[in-house]
């Protein structure tokens, strides 16, 4: 049996029935400089408090697994050094070693289904890198959401990787692609894209509906919920384009590969917006929580 570490907060709403929502650590890591990184995770746990539900954000600190963060932990974790991207393939060494891990998609899903946590709201979600076909690059996340019982509230993939592979991908896995209120894809920093949604749906209730059934009818894995970012604060996808692909350039030209490009691409689309994509990347993640807090509200009530 696994020692999950629970936060005060997050063993309190586990005592009193209260929803919980799951939140990635990457973003405070590996998204923003401090302290600018801790004071938007604490935004995020703001905005689901405030919608009704606890947030659980998981992170591997000293080899423990945390079920969401004291304000102290996010802090130290929001100014630590050399920790680790984890993923399914390097959580349980980094927890054996001893190690500080922030988590992905992946390993966040992973910790929220150990934890009993049926909702995840995240920004975007890895997927299939432009030029796959040579570098085989794709994101552990996909083959997640095919696996493990978990509905991911994401504003879709991120856009810098190859949408239309993504989203193929994702059908052959048999993982439900939901939009939320709109009949296309939203494309992160964009709320619509040129792609059809496979399903709509329009209330966070249809969503937890959904979810209970695919676990009535054994059927293995979650649901990806495409939450589009608010058109107030979306960057549309024709202003995007340009920059993604210069960003994209300047990465191949400097030997940029596996976990770094990721990374780098954020960091150059950043620069080349003069800021405006970490702006919209903030307003998303915080309209995710929102949706995530509801459907988590709508799924406690069905426990009952």
């Amino acid at each position: 049996m696994i020692d999950l570490h629970y936060s005060p907060e997050v063993a309190l709403a586990r005592d009193k029935g209260r929803p919980l929502v799951a939140l990635e650590s990457t973003i405070i890591t590996h998204g923003m400089p401090y302290p600018q990184n801790v004071e938007t995770a604490a935004r995020v746990e703001a905005e689901i408090r405030a919608h009704g539900a606890v947030p659980a954000t998981i992170a591997v600190l000293d080899g423990a697994l945390h079920i969401g963060l004291t304000e102290a932990e996010l802090t130290a974790l929001g100014q630590a050094s050399g920790v680790a991207k984890l993923s399914r393939a390097d959580l349980a060494a980094c927890m054996a070693t001893g190690g500080t891990g922030a988590t992905t998609v992946a390993a966040t899903m992973i910790a929220a289904h150990l934890a009993g946590i049926e909702v995840f709201a995240t920004g975007g979600i890895g997927g299939v890198h432009r030029g796959a076909e040579d570098s085989f690059d794709i994101s552990a996340d996909l083959h997640e959401l095919a696996q493990t019982p978990v509905s991911v509230v994401a504003a879709g993939a991120k856009a810098i990787l190859d949408l239309p592979k993504t989203w193929e991908v994702l059908e052959t896995l048999g993982v439900p692609v939901i939009a939320f209120g709109q009949d296309v894809l939203p494309a992160f920093w964009s709320a619509r894209s040129a792609h059809p949604a496979p399903l709509r749906m329009d209330s966070a209730a249809r969503i937890a509906a959904a979810h209970r059934m695919r676990a009535t009818l054994g059927l293995p894995g979650g649901q990806l919920i495409a939450n589009p970012i608010p058109l107030a604060d979306e960057i549309p996808a024709e202003v995007l384009a340009p920059v993604i692909a210069q960003a994209l350039a300047e990465a191949a030209q400097q030997g940029i590969a596996a976990k770094a490009v990721t990374p780098f691409l954020l960091g150059r689309i950043f620069e080349l917006t003069e800021g405006r994509s970490l702006a919209a990347n903030i307003a998303l993640v915080l309209n995710n929580a929102r949706l995530g807090a509801a459907i988590a509200a709508e799924l406690q009530a069905t426990r009952r």
